[in-house]
């Protein structure tokens, strides 16, 4: 399958009891994929990480939300640099999970839900939904056909989900299965970016990446830290750093434009008005060179 077809964005919600208590599936990597819907008709990623990051009043979560423009992990999953945590996406009082795979779907599984309806175009968030799911079948070695339940399946008594989501949009489990098959056996398809040379990547990372968690540590500001986190890492991924000491090289991935823009207009920009108002063409040059490195990685045209 084409791995790189898509941007997988990770920005976490606070760790609190009742959405995300921080603590790891004990199965270590997922077992199997809920395939859940929202049940929130127009509601997309980003109203959703708002929602869960700000719930108080009972315990529910997901990690995985996929709408028409992105794919939103707000709970770490594994994909990622960070180890996959639980969420609360299925009643522990319900067996079928138990019955059907040995364990608790909190325990063991990601929650994968798909915004629908209102003004999110169905093809779109279905095309991500698909990739992601196949994505997740890939890494872990599982089968579509019998790693994604639905949330109805686990809890047929209360939830149509996510086949309520699937009939709005035309489509039947039957289908959704049927089509992450198809996506897991897609031809790979040539990558839209040019990875970044690790020496520029760790070097965005020292001079400016660093310094702003740093900032943040100081600051006590536990979302700026978590994002600038991010950020280093997505760009070692666009440079094939390994992640941690001594692991092996990291699997290429496309920096998301977001990441290549923030970059470009918090650091390189203002860093080359300076060089020009200084004259400094040398270092004018090697700004827009920094810059064109970051846009070639996320598949933005240079300048």
């Amino acid at each position: 399958m084409d791995k790189t077809k898509y941007t997988i964005e990770r920005r976490y919600i606070t760790k609190r009891p009742n959405t995300r208590p921080g603590t790891r599936l004990t199965s270590g990597t997922p077992a199997f994929f809920v395939s859940h819907d929202t049940g929130n008709p127009g509601a997309t990623a980003d109203n959703h990480f708002t929602y869960f990051n700000g719930l108080a009043d009972r315990s529910a979560s997901a990690q995985v939300f996929i709408d028409d423009t992105k794919i939103l992990e707000i709970i770490p999953t594994g994909t990622g640099p960070d180890p996959a945590e639980k969420a609360w996406h299925v009643l522990y009082n319900v067996t079928t999970d138990n019955d059907r795979f040995g364990d608790d779907a909190n325990d063991v599984a990601l929650g994968i839900e798909l915004c629908y309806g209102g003004k999110i175009t169905f093809s779109e968030a279905y095309k991500r939904y698909v990739w992601y799911l196949a994505y997740c079948c890939e890494r872990w070695g599982k089968n579509p056909s019998t790693h994604i339940p639905s949330h109805k399946q686990l809890d047929p008594a209360r939830k149509a989900d996510c086949e309520q989501a699937l009939k709005a949009g035309g489509k039947t489990l039957k289908d959704l299965i049927y089509d992450v098959a198809v996506e897991l056996a897609a031809p790979v398809t040539p990558p839209d970016f040019t990875p970044i040379p690790a020496g520029v990547a760790q070097a965005l990372i020292d001079n400016y990446v660093s310094p702003a968690w740093f900032a943040s540590q100081k600051a006590c500001d536990q979302v700026g830290m978590t994002h600038f986190h991010n950020l280093a890492n997505n760009l070692r991924m666009a440079a094939g750093i390994p992640l941690t000491s001594g692991a092996s090289a990291t699997p290429l991935a496309k920096l998301p434009k977001s990441n290549a823009q923030e970059i470009i207009f918090r650091w390189l920009s203002p860093a080359w008005f300076k060089a020009k108002a200084a004259g400094d063409k040398t270092a004018m040059a090697h700004f827009n060179n920094l810059a064109n490195h970051l846009r070639r990685a996320a598949g933005i045209p240079k300048e």
